[in-house]
């Protein structure tokens, strides 16, 4: 067994990220009272260094400062050393994100923030190399060593900048709001529309799946095949690229380049979830079997490599395998003829080894120019026969990658990743029909219901190793409801819908400001210097967002015109940022849509409730939220609507329905308003 030199605090921990760095010849304390103590104690300045296990820059910085020696003496001597995984101490990242952003304009990770001994920040940077990190901690060093006036005066300005900043940036709140906001709004977005490769214009390309879940139900509902071309042009350039995992199945985080070729080769469980959302409303919408393989292909990965015992998912896979970037992946062209011995033109051809899949250092990214059913033309093959054949060069490929050492798995299970997996597993179910999909779902449920979710609806964050732990987020409380939701959608269960309503209850109690009529992202916490408001829709939308849209839903759902209330208070409070900038608040465009535009609450009740709300779920119908019993309930949406011998589909809006109907291509008829 091998002797470790150096072991610190972080030894204790259960994140792997954190586990990284226990043997750091830096003395790295985890967040908490202990090493703030200790910087007040000692009067020293803190070092606050946030990452998370799949970031390559931060194994860069770590083997360059962070294992040497005379790095680790400068700031063991002067500072108290504290390392943060963001994706465990999400609240504790935003704040210093907010300083460096402030400072430099920029961010990213890692992120490096020094502070005084109560967190107040003075400086905060990203990735250094060695010679620029040692001049920073000296500089630094030096400056408040000699002005301590003058650095807690800028430490009061930054943390006063800071706390500003999580106010709800608008001078006052709209009175109303019309579909008319929304087209103006629709329109200065195509703007950056890249129509030719899909996505933002310009690199690195971002797949932002909750942009496009907008963007696909905005031009279903409004007609506008401009938007719905641009969105079958991202989606399928992005499942032929390099950015998705053609062997395996997965999305990587990101493209550095404009064709969605050459992706940071992470893996990240929330990209892959809101993903299989993406891909299934679209396959449903279109049809198209490209859609079908990578929903079935990225469910067989999370289930492969993403997948528990106990039922949970992990977190992520690392980008780098041996020190290296992408090496997991890619390919030399002498090793694939190797393997591929027969049709290795073909092969060739398919896969594009050629120019536009040369990478670096002559290594190969598979990458696809055509559908399986355009390549089968072109090249005079039945699309059966090619099936059979990529499917033969996978298996031959995959058998081989297994040998190779594999990338770093994160395998802490976090609440509201996981309640994203859920909702893309009910959505891959409604879209193909696959009764797994929603069985894996449930399984889920299950365990976060057990392991991370307390009788009173409290929550934690992180699970791993049998210990769950941090209390938890907006965002995993309103993630989870959202999943919740989902579920009682498609099996009807009521337990689901209770859930759902306990979490939301029990988020107005721990993070809602009934003054300003929004949610904390944060429980009430004294190490922090500020407690932040999440609005901004990111990759992964805003916590108050998603609040905002169950709000919605559940007040249809259970006849809650509080929740109904609240969830337009909240709208009405981001509206005027959305106008200028609709890309960073598309889960709120969303619920305005749901709000303005035609929605229905579509009712099923009797013997063949469940069997009749199947087939609804084959469509494409995101203006409308689904309640079904096959039998008599007190729910609000079905209360004395049971008829004896009968299965009756009620058509509603705002709970007033119209005269039922027995089929659903009637209901279908007054939903289309045909």
């Amino acid at each position: 067994m091998r002797q470790e030199k150096y072991t610190n605090d972080l030894i204790h921990e259960t994140s792997p990220y954190l586990l990284q760095h226990a043997h750091n010849p830096v003395n790295w304390m985890p967040w908490g009272d202990k090493a703030l103590q200790k910087a007040k104690d000692e009067n020293k300045l803190l070092i606050i260094s946030i990452g998370y296990a799949a970031c390559h820059w931060c194994h860069v910085m770590e083997h360059e400062s962070f294992e040497d020696e005379e790095v680790a003496a400068i700031m063991n001597a002067h500072f108290v050393c504290i390392k943060v995984d963001r994706e465990e101490r999400p609240d504790v990242d935003q704040i210093y994100m907010t300083a460096v952003q402030i400072m430099t304009q920029q961010g990213g990770w890692p992120l490096n923030a020094i502070a005084l001994p109560d967190g107040r920040p003075i400086w905060a940077g990203t990735y250094f190399p060695k010679h620029s990190w040692i001049n920073v901690l000296k500089q630094v060093y030096s400056y408040h060593k000699s002005n301590p006036e003058k650095t807690l005066e800028y430490a009061e300005k930054l943390s006063k900048g800071i706390n500003e900043s999580t106010l709800i940036p608008i001078s006052k709140p709209a009175e109303d709001f019309s579909l008319k906001e929304l087209k103006k709004a629709v329109a200065l977005w195509k703007s950056y529309f890249d129509m030719f490769e899909g996505g933002h214009k310009g690199a690195p390309k971002f797949m932002m799946p909750n942009n496009l879940l907008f963007l696909l139900r905005w031009s279903h509902q409004q007609n506008d095949r401009d938007t719905q071309n641009f969105v079958k042009v991202t989606l399928g350039k992005m499942a032929l690229g390099g950015i998705y995992d053609q062997l395996g199945g997965g999305f990587a985080r990101y493209s550095t380049d404009i064709h969605w070729k050459a992706p940071h080769f992470e893996k990240m469980l929330y990209d892959n979830g809101q993903l299989l959302n993406l891909y299934a409303q679209a396959f449903q919408k279109f049809k198209d079997p490209l859609y079908h393989e990578v929903i079935e292909q990225t469910i067989e990965y999370l289930e492969r490599e993403m997948l528990s015992p106990e039922f949970g998912f992990y977190s992520s896979l690392d980008a780098d395998s041996e020190g290296e970037e992408g090496k997991f992946y890619v390919w030399k062209e002498d090793e694939l003829k190797n393997i591929i011995t027969e049709d290795f033109d073909l092969f060739s051809d398919y896969y594009n080894i050629n120019p536009k899949g040369l990478w670096e250092h002559g290594n190969y990214i598979l990458l696809r120019k055509h559908t399986d059913e355009t390549f089968a033309k072109k090249n005079k093959l039945p699309v059966s026969e090619l099936k059979e054949k990529v499917t033969y060069w996978k298996s031959l490929l995959l058998k081989e990658r297994q040998k190779r050492t594999r990338p770093g798995l994160d395998d802490k299970i976090l609440a509201s990743w996981n309640a994203l997996i859920i909702y893309g597993l009910v959505d891959a179910y409604k879209a193909l029909g696959t009764k797994r999909y929603l069985l894996f779902a449930e399984r889920n449920a299950r365990f976060l219901k057990e392991k991370m979710m307390g009788k009173d609806g409290t929550l934690k964050h992180s699970y791993k190793d049998g210990i769950s732990k941090i209390d938890g987020f907006l965002e995993d409380y309103s993630l989870l409801a959202k999943a919740f939701i989902s579920l009682y959608e498609v099996t009807g269960d009521e337990a689901y819908l209770q859930d759902a309503d306990l979490l939301v209850k029990k988020s107005f109690e721990l993070f809602f400001d009934s003054t300003k009529q929004i949610f904390y992202f944060n429980q009430i916490n004294n190490n922090l210097i500020s407690r932040s408001i999440e609005i901004y829709d990111n990759v992964i939308p805003a916590s108050n967002s998603v609040m905002a849209n169950n709000l919605f839903k559940l007040g249809h759902l259970l006849g809650n015109s509080e929740y109904l209330s609240i969830s337009k208070d909240m709208l009405l409070k981001v509206l005027s940022n959305f106008e200028n900038y609709p890309a960073g608040y598309s889960n709120w465009a969303s619920l305005m849509l749901s709000m303005t535009d035609d929605h229905y609450e579509v009712v099923v009740n009797g013997e063949n409730a469940k069997e009749i709300s199947r087939e609804f779920h084959n469509e494409y119908l995101p203006n409308c939220i689904f309640s079904f019993s096959e039998n008599e309930s007190n729910l609000s949406l079905l209360k004395n609507r049971f008829m004896e011998g009968k299965t009756l589909i009620y058509v509603c809006q705002n709970n007033v329905c119209m005269l039922p109907v027995e089929k659903v291509s009637e209901a279908m008829k007054l939903i289309e308003n045909e």
